[in-house]
């Protein structure tokens, strides 16, 4: 594949084989951030566990301290008892029949979709289509609750959900590239440290295997785990 000639340049600040500090790493993912656009920055943490077990399966949500600079549109499926609710919360959609039916005709626009537990056994059958889209509400990421208001807030601040994939990783945007250096490392390291008191009690070996930071079209800086504090 031919470079071109910002990659070229984005490349020679890169140390080949070099496994930066956290702070240093945020600071140079910006210096090497290749595109035009407000590009995202990425966190990729491959984990030493089994997601095939069930106890290794990992999935929750963190608060990042600084939001992750894109707002998010939520659709919030409930009875008419909450819709005033999720529309005075901030919910980009609310209902329940009307959005099914959208659902199952293919629409998914949204970001994040909360539920209140009494549709939950309406909306099961939407698993097929929201599951492969990581869209289906769940209680392990706080996606089905009865305070709707509270999940609703909680996700136009900046609270994103995360789950291990089939190899033991985790990928997820933590910011953007318009966010000071400060703001990238403190990001990372909160959604770090939700992972360390996640480490599973029958995980063995490495848990933090490797970290890298990358923003989009940018070469990926591995980061040193022993300079993310309390990890």
């Amino acid at each position: 594949m031919k470079l071109t000639k910002k990659r070229k340049v984005a490349n020679k600040k890169v140390e080949s084989g070099k496994i930066y500090p956290i702070h240093e790493a945020s600071s140079i993912i910006k210096e090497i951030n290749t595109t035009k656009f407000d590009s995202s920055i990425d966190l990729h943490i491959n984990l030493g566990i089994d997601p095939k077990k069930a106890d290794q399966a990992l999935r929750g949500t963190v608060a990042l301290p600084h939001g992750t600079g894109k707002t998010k549109r939520v659709l919030v499926l409930c009875g008419p008892e909450h819709e005033e609710e999720a529309k005075n919360a901030g919910a980009d959609f609310y209902g329940l029949d009307e959005y099914m039916q959208k659902i199952e005709q293919g629409w998914t626009d949204v970001d994040v979709i909360i539920a209140t537990p009494m549709v939950m056994p309406k909306i099961a059958k939407l698993g097929r289509i929201l599951g492969p889209r990581n869209l289906m509400p769940n209680p392990k990421s706080g996606t089905v609750t009865p305070e709707i208001a509270k999940a609703v807030s909680e996700v136009k601040k900046g609270k994103i959900s995360f789950r291990v994939d089939k190899l033991g990783a985790i990928h997820t945007s933590i910011g953007r590239v318009s966010f000071n250096a400060q703001q990238i490392e403190e990001n990372a390291k909160e959604l770090i440290h939700t992972l360390s008191k996640m480490k599973p009690s029958t995980a063995k070996g490495i848990y933090f295997k490797s970290i890298y930071l990358s923003s989009t079209m940018s070469p990926g800086l591995q980061i040193d785990v022993k300079t993310v504090s309390a990890v």
